[in-house]
C-alpha cells in the first residue's frame, strides 16, 4: 500500500461516510437525518454511475499488469460499500425508532390493521393500480432495461407446482413515494407507508386473473449503470445529436451495481443475476427491504417545525440595498457575496439592471447548470428583447443535466441569444458574467467571478461566493476568457486569472514553490486550500515538499483528499480537515502567506488533474482589502470549528475534532451566520504563521 496516497475512490467513500454521521448524529433535527440517509443514498448512486463504473472500465481494459490493481480496488470499495451499507440500515432502524418516539410512523404492509388495510386498498385501486405495468419473465424473452433511476419489485409467483418470476416497477416519477394513511383508531400519531409496500398489499390483485396464485412475494431490487458519454466522432453529425444519441445510449449502459433485498430467495436471486448478465467486476449489494433511498430527501415532515432543520433569513448587504442600483453600487467598491448567507436575488438583480440599462451594450454569462425555472435565463432573455448583444456559454457535458442544458440552449437561441455550446474537449466549468456598458466615451466592463453554479436552487443550500467587480484589469481579462471559449483555443495573456488549461498549473504550482522559498529563507509562510477534492498527483507531491521544508498547510476538504497528511517526515506540517453541516461547504478558495503580504483567491476549479488541464476554469484573485479580511474570517471560523469537523488522516476514520477544556463549541456555519448579520467574532485559535518553520524531519520513504 502506497503511504503517501489515497486512492480517490475510497477517499470518496470517507466523505460519504461523514454524511451518514450526520444522519446518526442525535443532535441534528430527526427529520434532517432522515433527508441525510436520502443524501448518502443519491451519493452512493453517482458514485456507482461514474467512478465505480470508471474503474471497472480500468478493470477490464487497462494492460494486463494493472488490472489486477483495478481489479483490487473493485474488491475494496465492495468491502467498504458493504459496510457501509451495514452501517446504514442500523442508522435508518435507529431512526424509526426516534421517528416513533415523535409519534410519527412509518409502517410496513405487515403493521396495517384492518381499517388500515381497507384504506390501502382503496387507494390502490384510485391511485396506483392504472400505474402498474407488470412484466412476466421468461426465458425466450431478453429481460427487460430497467430504469436505474426507479425501484422494482421482483416478484415470486407460485401456482399449483409452479413458479413464474415477474418485475413491476415502482411508480414514484408519477406518484409520492411516502403516502399518509390514517392512524389506528384511539392511538394517537400520523401513519405513513411507501408505495412499495401498498402494492404488496394487493399484489395478488395485479396479476388477477392471469394465474390461480397460491403465493406471491416481492422483493426490491434497484439496478444502477455506467453513465459515461459516449460521443461518436462522425463528422456529420452536430454536437446536439451528438449528445442526444449518447444519453439513449446511457440508458442502456452496463450494470455496475445490483443492489437486492438480503431476504430474496436463491431461485429468484440466480435467475435475475444469469438473465441480466451480471459478471464478477459488477458489485452485488445485498440490503434491507428498502431501495431508492434517495427518496429520503424529500421525506415529509408531519410534525412540528422543531424536528426539522431551522431555516434562516438571508443576510441584507446594505452597500447594495443602500445604492440606486447594483451597477452604481460597483462603480463604488467591489462586492463578495456568499451564498446561502446573501441571497441570490443580488446576481438576478445585476442581471435585471443589465438587461433594461440604456447604456449596456452587452452581456456574456457561462452557464453551467441552471435552475429549471431560472430567473437567471429570464433576465438574458429580457435583455435580448432590451436590444442588448447577450451570448451564453452552455455547456452540454454537464453531468446528469445534459439533457436540460440542451433543451435550455434551444430556448436560448429561439429567444436571440448568441449560444456557443462549450468548446471542442473542453468543458466549460467557469462561473462568469461579462457586462459592457458604455461611459461617456469608453465602454466599461462589470463582472463576475464565482464558485458556483447560477442557480437560485442550489444557491439556498450550498455555499459559493460570488465576485462582482468593476476592476477593468479583471474585466478585461473575463472578456478574454469569452473570446478564448469564442475562438477556439485563441491564446491571451492573463495576467490576473488563472484560466485553465492555459495557465492554472503553472500558476497554481508558482505559488507553492514560493512559499517553500519563504519557509527555506525562514520568512512567513503558509498555504490554506479550502475545496471539494483534492486528487492532483503532481500538487500533492508539492505539498509534502512544502511540508518538509516547514511550511504549514491546512486543508479544508470536502470530498477526495488523496493527500496523506501528518505522516512523519513526509507530510507533519499538513493538517486536514472536512466540515459536513446543513449547507454543502463548495467553495474553492487558496491563500497563501507570501512573507506577511498573503494572497487571496477564489475559483471554480477543483483540485484535481479534470479541472486544472481539461476544463475551462477561472481562478481569481482578491485584491481588496476588506473582502481578502472576509475571506480569512470566513476560513479562520472554519479552521476552528470543532463541532462539525472531522480529521482527515491515514486511516480515513472521519474523527470528529476533540474540544479544548477551554475552549467552547466553534460550529462554523452557525458563527459564520453570526459574524456576517452583526460583524462579531468569537475567539479563535489561529494557526501561527508567524513562527519560524520547522525543520525538515528524516524523509519518510515511501
Amino acid at each position: 500500500m502506497d503511504s503517501t496516497w489515497v486512492a480517490k475512490e475510497l477517499s470518496w467513500l470517507s466523505f460519504n461516510e461523514r454524511v451518514l454521521q450526520e444522519a446518526a448524529d442525535p443532535s441534528v433535527p430527526i427529520i434532517q437525518r432522515i433527508r441525510y440517509l436520502g443524501i448518502f443514498s443519491n451519493n452512493l448512486d453517482e458514485f456507482f454511475r461514474v467512478r465505480v463504473a470508471d474503474v471497472r472500465r480500468l478493470a477490464a481494459f487497462s494492460p494486463a499488469s494493472k488490472q489486477d490493481e483495478y481489479k483490487n480496488l473493485l474488491e475494496e470499495i465492495r468491502q467498504k460499500v458493504l459496510k457501509l451499507q451495514q452501517r446504514f440500515d442500523a442508522v435508518y432502524r435507529e431512526n424509526l425508532k426516534e421517528l416513533r418516539r415523535r409519534k410519527i410512523y412509518l409502517i410496513n404492509e405487515k403493521q396495517l390493521d384492518e381499517a388500515q388495510t381497507s384504506y390501502v386498498r382503496s387507494y390502490f385501486h384510485s391511485h396506483i393500480q392504472q400505474e402498474l405495468v407488470p412484466i412476466i419473465l421468461d426465458d425466450a424473452n431478453p429481460i427487460p432495461e430497467l430504469n436505474e433511476s426507479s425501484i422494482y419489485l421482483a416478484i415470486r409467483l407460485g401456482y399449483e407446482t409452479q413458479t413464474r418470476f415477474a418485475l413491476l416497477e415502482i411508480p414514484t416519477s408519477r406518484l409520492d413515494r411516502f403516502i399518509r394513511i390514517p392512524g389506528r383508531k384511539g392511538k394517537r400519531g400520523k401513519v405513513l407507508i411507501s408505495l412499495e409496500n401498498m402494492i404488496r398489499v394487493c399484489l395478488p390483485e395485479v396479476f388477477r386473473g392471469i394465474f390461480p396464485l397460491e403465493t406471491s412475494d416481492a422483493y426490491t431490487i434497484k439496478l444502477t449503470r455506467d453513465a459515461e458519454l459516449e460521443l461518436s466522432e462522425e463528422v456529420t453529425h452536430t454536437f446536439v445529436e451528438k449528445m442526444t444519441q449518447s444519453l439513449k445510449r446511457r440508458k442502456k449502459g452496463d450494470p455496475v451495481r445490483f443492489v437486492y433485498d438480503a431476504a430474496m430467495p436463491n431461485d429468484l436471486l440466480d435467475y435475475l443475476v444469469k438473465r441480466m448478465g451480471l459478471g464478477k467486476l459488477d458489485s452485488m449489494i445485498p440490503g434491507g427491504r428498502y431501495h431508492n433511498s434517495k427518496d429520503f430527501m424529500r421525506f415529509p415532515n408531519l410534525g412540528p417545525a422543531y424536528l426539522d432543520a431551522k431555516s434562516r433569513a438571508t443576510i441584507p448587504v446594505p452597500v447594495i440595498d443602500r445604492a440606486a442600483n447594483i451597477l452604481s453600487c460597483l462603480r463604488e467598491q467591489d462586492i463578495l457575496l456568499y451564498y446561502p448567507y446573501h441571497s441570490f436575488n443580488y446576481l438576478t438583480d445585476l442581471l435585471k439592471t443589465a438587461a433594461i440599462d440604456p447604456a449596456v451594450k452587452s452581456i456574456k454569462a457561462s452557464l453551467y447548470r441552471v435552475a429549471s425555472n431560472s430567473h437567471v435565463v429570464d433576465a438574458l432573455l429580457n435583455a435580448v428583447a432590451n436590444h442588448k448583444e447577450v451570448t451564453v456559454v452552455v455547456e452540454l457535458q454537464a453531468r446528469f443535466d445534459e439533457e436540460a442544458n440542451i433543451a435550455l440552449s434551444q430556448r436560448l437561441t429561439d429567444g436571440g441569444v448568441n449560444v456557443i455550446l462549450g468548446v471542442p474537449g473542453l468543458k466549460v466549468h467557469s462561473k462568469l458574467i461579462s457586462i459592457v456598458r458604455q461611459e461617456g466615451s469608453v465602454q466599461r466592463y462589470y463582472s463576475h467571478v464565482g464558485t458556483g453554479n447560477f442557480n437560485e436552487k442550489t444557491a439556498t443550500v450550498y455555499t459559493d461566493f460570488s465576485l462582482l467587480t468593476y476592476d477593468q484589469a479583471i474585466g478585461d481579462e473575463v472578456a478574454k476568457v469569452f473570446d478564448f471559449i469564442a475562438f477556439n483555443y485563441k491564446r491571451h495573456e492573463f495576467n490576473h486569472l488563472g484560466v485553465s488549461p492555459l495557465n492554472s498549473r503553472e500558476r497554481l504550482l508558482g505559488l507553492v514553490k514560493e512559499e517553500i522559498q519563504n519557509a527555506k529563507k525562514g520568512n512567513e509562510c503558509g498555504i490554506t486550500l479550502k475545496c471539494n477534492n483534492l486528487v492532483d498527483r503532481e500538487l500533492i507531491d508539492l505539498l509534502y515538499e512544502a511540508s518538509a521544508a516547514g511550511v504549514p498547510v491546512r486543508l479544508i476538504v470536502r470530498g477526495m483528499c488523496s493527500l496523506v497528511p501528518g505522516v512523519a517526515g513526509l507530510s507533519d506540517n499538513i493538517e486536514a480537515i472536512s466540515i459536513v453541516d446543513g449547507f454543502l461547504e463548495h467553495p474553492r478558495v487558496y491563500i497563501f502567506r507570501n512573507n506577511g503580504e498573503p494572497r487571496y483567491f477564489i475559483s471554480s476549479a477543483d483540485l484535481m488533474t479534470r479541472n486544472i488541464d481539461f476544463r475551462v476554469e477561472v481562478t481569481c484573485p482578491i485584491y481588496n482589502k476588506p473582502l481578502q479580511d472576509m475571506l480569512q474570517t470566513i476560513i479562520d471560523l472554519q479552521w476552528a470549528d470543532n463541532v462539525k469537523a472531522r480529521i482527515i488522516d491515514a486511516s480515513q476514520s472521519n474523527a470528529f475534532r476533540v474540544r479544548k477544556k477551554s475552549g467552547g463549541k466553534i460550529r462554523s456555519q452557525d458563527q459564520t451566520y453570526k459574524f456576517l448579520s452583526t460583524g462579531k467574532l468569537p475567539r479563535l485559535a489561529r494557526l501561527d504563521y508567524r513562527a519560524k518553520p520547522k525543520s525538515p524531519k528524516k524523509k519518510h520513504k515511501k
